[in-house]
């Protein structure tokens, strides 16, 4: 998956972004090293603002240090994770820095020798950052760091919403389904899904699941890889409930979540769905998509609804975030020095304030100005448990195997049960 794909978002003054710049290099300024260094950096903001930052943060730390080049390469999100990484890293010639989202491919990564232990250079800023810290760690050890961390709710047409007469967002799976058929009554596209990419999908079984199972069963899944629980087996029922009201667009299976005005996210964006469930990056990834180039001024979110009387912790969110890694071959302390660099405040700030994520650094929150993105914010601060996305808390193989499952789900090959027993199985290869 992921999916982090912020797209084309909102500038920043150059007044501003001339202050942010020097308070950063000021932060995290050190003694020049006598030996220069090019350091490849592998990242997905492949195109509009979120590429232009990147951009800007290369240039700007090389700026600072002339002893350091940094030469960003950008990729998309898919071909990045699932081909590039993984083929790089079992390589000779690994990128120096490459996008990390953490859980289970950071822990085979780990075990393979092939990411660098940056826990020493890290260790006077780290606290900065608070608990967001914890999901790039492996056995206390810091192996990665993140720029941003959300979480996955409804993006929705307010305007729809209240043509439909739905008068206030579900907060509960029954007053979901009743959106859905009274939208569907309305004769509106309930949902869109871009069923192309299969992730998406997946988004609707790790919800279920994490509203369902109790928060030490979610936990433990991604040690023991234990599936017999029940509420596993009642993720897929409850999916099957929403697949059988068919709320989907016509040719959901055949459509890309994020790269056209078509795609799941241009459908909702351009009015022609009420909505759609993915991560806080969607409006970002919208904005290129419509005719204006702006964010619809009909968005609105709300999370993923609770299920009564599950097992579940109320309130219990699916998210994760965007980080980055240092291979184990990348020159070190440069390599530790410029991911110090991205959780910087400056750049933070950019982060937050152009709509490209949600910032981890403590005091930058408030750089969030999008009223979506602010209500996303409060969401992640206040929720009691925020399990990591499934495929990516499990190893690779694992979480390849459920995305696969449940595509087959949602194109009527596979049953909750078979979903189950696909995940298991591939649990058992381990």
């Amino acid at each position: 998956m992921r999916r982090w794909k912020p797209l084309a978002v909102a500038g920043v003054l150059a007044a501003s972004v001339t202050v942010l710049v020097a308070s950063s290099l000021a932060a995290t300024s050190t003694k020049h090293n006598t030996k220069a260094v090019t350091l490849v950096w592998w990242h997905n903001a492949n195109q509009g603002a979120g590429l232009k930052l990147w951009n800007d943060v290369a240039k700007e730390y090389h700026a600072a240090h002339p002893d350091v080049t940094i030469k960003a390469v950008p990729f998309e999100t898919n071909v990045l994770q699932q081909t590039k990484i993984p083929i790089a890293l079992a390589s000779n010639n690994p990128p120096d820095v490459f996008q990390e989202w953490g859980g289970g491919a950071l822990v085979g990564e780990v075990k393979a020798k092939k990411v660098a232990n940056i826990s020493k250079y890290t260790a006077s800023w780290i606290k900065t950052i608070g608990g967001s810290a914890a999901g790039w760690q492996v056995n206390g050890q810091q192996y990665a760091v993140p720029y941003s961390v959300g979480v996955v709710g409804f993006w929705y047409n307010k305007t729809l919403f209240k043509q439909a007469g739905i008068t206030s967002t579900p907060t509960t799976w029954p007053q979901f389904m009743a959106a859905v058929n009274k939208l569907k009554a309305a004769n509106i596209t309930p949902i869109s899904v871009g069923g192309k990419d299969r992730w998406p999908d997946a988004f609707y079984w790790d919800y279920l699941a994490t509203k369902l199972c109790s928060k030490s069963t979610m936990q433990q899944s991604a040690v023991t890889y234990n599936f017999k629980d029940g509420c596993w087996l009642k993720a897929g029922q409850y999916v099957q409930q929403l697949l059988d009201a068919k709320p989907f667009q016509n040719g959901f299976l055949a459509t890309p979540a994020q790269q056209v005005a078509t795609s799941s996210a241009g459908l909702l964006a351009n009015g022609k769905v009420a909505m759609e469930l993915q991560g806080h990056w969607n409006a970002g990834v919208m904005q290129p998509l419509t005719p204006d180039n702006k964010v619809p001024s009909f968005l609105g979110w709300f999370p993923f609804p609770n299920v009564p009387g599950s097992k579940a912790t109320p309130g219990s969110l699916l998210g994760g975030g965007d980080g980055f890694a240092c291979s184990a071959k990348a020159p070190q302390p440069q390599c530790a020095q410029f991911l110090a660099y991205i959780d910087s405040p400056g750049v933070q700030k950019r982060i937050g304030s152009t709509s490209f994520g949600l910032p981890v650094r403590k005091g930058t929150e408030t750089s969030v100005t999008d009223p979506n993105l602010r209500t996303v914010l409060k969401a992640r601060s206040g929720s009691p448990f925020i399990q990591l996305y499934l495929d990516i808390a499990f190893s690779r193989s694992i979480g390849q195997a459920l995305d696969a499952a449940t595509a087959d789900q949602f194109a009527g090959k596979a049953t909750p049960a078979q979903v189950v027993s696909r995940i298991a199985d591939a649990a058992k290869k381990k």
